[in-house]
């Protein structure tokens, strides 16, 4: 995943590369409205693309799907990952994330989607 404040840019390159856009949902953060675009290429790869408007800079992160994000979350933290930006996890209808933060600096978005 790349968190962007320029967005479209990064879009535009990936699509120059062979990616289409699948679905990009915005969803509220409780500090800005992110909209997340995934796109796929004809091999089946795939990209998130966030624009978040607030970032001064790019910033690539590893999306981790887990079927229990409290589980997930509690052994990060254990393990010193912290919650970047605090406060609750994002909820919607489709999934719970978080982004998570090494004590090194790397990131994850901590990410469990529903299942309807």
């Amino acid at each position: 995943m790349i968190l962007t404040p320029k967005a479209d840019e990064v879009i535009r390159f990936f699509e120059e590369l062979g990616f289409e856009k699948c679905h990009a949902p915005t969803v509220d953060t409780g500090r800005s409205l992110v909209t997340s675009t995934q796109m796929k290429d004809a091999d089946g790869h795939s990209i998130d693309i966030a624009g978040v408007e607030s970032m001064e800079r790019d910033m690539q992160i590893i999306r981790m799907n887990v079927d229990d994000f409290d589980e997930a979350y509690a052994m990060l933290t254990a393990k010193g990952f912290i919650h970047n930006g605090g406060g609750k996890p994002v909820e919607t209808a489709a999934n719970k994330s978080a982004l998570m933060i090494s004590p090194s600096g790397f990131a994850f978005d901590l990410c469990q989607h529903i299942k309807t």
